[in-house]
C-alpha cells in the first residue's frame, strides 16, 4: 500500500461529511509534560503551523516555572491536570494506577486538589480545570467528588458513557499505544481507527473525537503521522480542530 492509499479512507470519510454539510469535531491531547524538551518543541511547532489547538496534560508534582514560561508564548496551548505525581500505587499484578482504590479517597482527592492549585498558580487562565488521570484510569468512586475539588471536566480514553457526574472530554485514537505494541504503529491502522470513530459520529454525533499523543516517546513514525494528519484535515471542510475549552463550554 502506498502512502497516498493509506490516507484514502480518511479523505473519503471526510468528503462524506462535507457532502452532508457537516464537520467532524477533532481535538488533541498530549500527556506527561513536565519541562521544555526538544520533543515538546517539535509538538509545539507542528501544531502551531497547522493551527491545531493543543491541550497538554502536565504532571504537577514534577513541573515548575520553566515549562510555564515556555508555554506562555503559545496562544494555541491549554494545560490540564495530569494527576499529581504520575506514581503507580497498584500492585504488581494490576494495571498501573495513581487514582485507584489503593489509598484513602481523601488522600487521593487532596493530591488532586494540590495539583490543580499548583497549576493554577503557574498557568492562570491558560489552565483548564480538567483532570487527565495517569494511564487514563480513575476509581469510579472518585469521579463524583471531582467537582468538589473544583474540576470541571475529566478526560480518559474511550467512548464516553451516559450519566456521568462530570463532563467527559475523552480521547479515542492513541498515536503511540495499542495492545501489545508501543510506538511505530502502522499509519494504516491509525487511519483506520480514526475512520471508525468518524463513521460512528456520522451516525450519532454525540462527542468529539480525541487524538492522544505522548511527545516524549515519539519517534519519526509518530511525527510523520501527525504532520500528514494535520495536512489532510487542516483545510478540509469536513473536519475542524477545536480547543478543549470550547468543547467543554
Amino acid at each position: 500500500m502506498t502512502d497516498d492509499q493509506t490516507w484514502t479512507p480518511l479523505r473519503q470519510e471526510l468528503d462524506r461529511w462535507r457532502s452532508a454539510g457537516r464537520q467532524a469535531r477533532l481535538w488533541l491531547r498530549d500527556d506527561d509534560a513536565i519541562e521544555p524538551t526538544d520533543a515538546l518543541e517539535s509538538l509545539l511547532r507542528i501544531t502551531r503551523q497547522s493551527s491545531v489547538p493543543l491541550t497538554i496534560a502536565v504532571i504537577p508534582a514534577s513541573t515548575g516555572e520553566a515549562l510555564a514560561t515556555r508555554l506562555s508564548r503559545e496562544d494555541h496551548v491549554l494545560v490540564a491536570v495530569h494527576g499529581w505525581s504520575h506514581a503507580n500505587h497498584a500492585g504488581p499484578d494490576e494495571k498501573k494506577q495513581e487514582l485507584g482504590r489503593h489509598r484513602p479517597a481523601h488522600t487521593v482527592l487532596g493530591e488532586l486538589r494540590d495539583g490543580l492549585v499548583t497549576l493554577q498558580d503557574l498557568y492562570g487562565p491558560r489552565l483548564l480545570p480538567m483532570l487527565v488521570p495517569p494511564w487514563n484510569r480513575i476509581s469510579e468512586e472518585l469521579v463524583p467528588q471531582l467537582g468538589a475539588q473544583d474540576f470541571d471536566g475529566l478526560s480518559v480514553f474511550g467512548r464516553a458513557k451516559a450519566g456521568n457526574p462530570i463532563r467527559l472530554l475523552n480521547t479515542h485514537v492513541d498515536v503511540v499505544n495499542t495492545r501489545g505494541q508501543r510506538g511505530n504503529r502502522p499509519h494504516a491502522d491509525l487511519v483506520g481507527e480514526l475512520v471508525v470513530e468518524l463513521q460512528a459520529r456520522f451516525a450519532s454525533d454525540d462527542e468529539p473525537i480525541g487524538l492522544l499523543t505522548h511527545h516524549l516517546v515519539h519517534g519519526a513514525s509518530e511525527w510523520e503521522f501527525l504532520a500528514r494528519l494535520f495536512r489532510e484535515t487542516e483545510h478540509h471542510p469536513g473536519a475542524i480542530w477545536m480547543s478543549a475549552r470550547d468543547l467543554l463550554s
